[in-house]
């Protein structure tokens, strides 16, 4: 493959001057610029993205840092965002933290050594901060998606965490449901705190019977809701809930499995609400009852937003772009029973 120099020693200039070249500048004479473009020709050589970034500085590079790719809701956030960053001329290199924050500090430094022109990226939890310094300390353009960090006022897309659960809170009180519990990712990530808030509010608005211990928290890594199903068995019936929204997919699934096993059937004992992506329930054909977030738009508009920062497009103000979400209604809720009757015996 042809270099930069082979083309230059072709052209009798110097690889500065095809950088120039490539990047039409303007002080190049037309016959140095034809001289150049038909090296480029003969040695069918490909400028990279560090020749056009010598005079340029702008790689047409971006990074894009998730924090699960096997959740479609993070794989349709990278979609959106890939799609924005094609129209515009950009390449995205891709990255997942895993929940982890020394992952994603490790990936921060790596795409920052690879000349990247910005960074959109779902940050792991509130310690993330010390990453956002890095970004800043390099002068590092970027935006959030999904998740805000705490003490921080940067540039963000997500969506309606509010809005999301009060929703789910309206569909399942219309079923005649009053005794709803909540089963969330830890409370260092923001939306799990934006949700259990609105949660929180919704019943003492609308006057709910409610239980401390009706707010669980689990790690998203490794998801574990034994000691809530065992409060869950425990409580005599009049203080069980009869529906239970969960923050995501997984966390849903591991609900139902552990219920079914302690001989409760989804939805006949208990419904379920969710989270992001209607995936068909195990055991069952059937799709879970969610609330759907607009994990595209929310890429597409954030890597928008991105590249407006990079190209000075942007206004000064940070801005924070809430998207509206969609209840789509499963086959995970009914209306409530009381006393969860017709429990399997496990």
């Amino acid at each position: 493959m042809a270099t930069i120099y082979e083309v230059a020693k072709r052209a009798n200039v110097s690889a500065m001057t095809v950088s120039r070249v490539i990047n039409n500048h303007k002080s190049i004479r037309a016959e140095t610029r034809d001289r150049v473009f038909k090296a480029i020709k003969e040695l069918d050589y490909i400028p990279n993205s560090t020749a056009r970034s010598l005079i340029s500085k702008d790689s047409k590079l971006l990074g894009l840092i998730i924090t699960d790719i096997t959740n479609p809701f993070f794989t349709n956030i990278s979609r959106g965002a890939e799609d924005k960053a094609s129209e515009k001329g950009y390449q995205v290199v891709f990255s997942n933290s895993d929940e982890n924050l020394e992952k994603e500090s490790a990936y921060i430094r790596s795409v920052i050594s690879r000349g990247i022109d910005g960074l959109l990226y779902a940050p792991t939890n509130d310690f993330s901060k010390s990453n956002v310094e890095t970004l800043k300390k390099h002068n590092i353009p970027f935006v959030l998606v999904d998740r805000e960090i705490e003490g921080i006022d940067e540039d963000l897309v997500i969506g309606d965490n509010k809005q999301s659960i009060y929703c789910l809170m309206d569909y399942l009180v219309k079923l005649g449901h009053s005794k709803i519990a909540f089963v969330s990712g830890p409370v260092s990530i923001s939306n799990t705190r934006e949700r259990e808030k609105a949660y929180l509010n919704y019943i003492k608005e609308n006057n709910l019977f409610h239980e401390t211990s009706w707010s669980y928290f689990t790690s998203l890594t490794n998801i574990n809701v034994d000691e809530f199903l065992q409060l869950f068995i425990h409580f005599s019936i009049p203080e069980r809930p009869t529906a239970i929204i969960a923050t995501n997919n997984f966390i849903s699934i591991e609900l139902i499995k552990g219920l079914n096993k302690h001989g409760f059937s989804v939805p006949e004992n208990v419904s379920i609400v969710s989270f992001d992506d209607p995936s068909p329930l195990p055991l069952h054909k059937s799709l879970l009852t969610l609330i759907k977030q607009p994990a595209y738009d929310i890429g597409y508009l954030g890597m928008e937003l991105l590249i407006q920062k990079i190209e000075g497009k942007e206004c000064k103000k940070k801005k924070k772009i809430v998207l509206p979400t969609n209840l789509l209604i499963g086959e995970s809720t009914t209306t409530a029973k009381d006393g969860n009757s017709n429990i399997k015996s496990g």
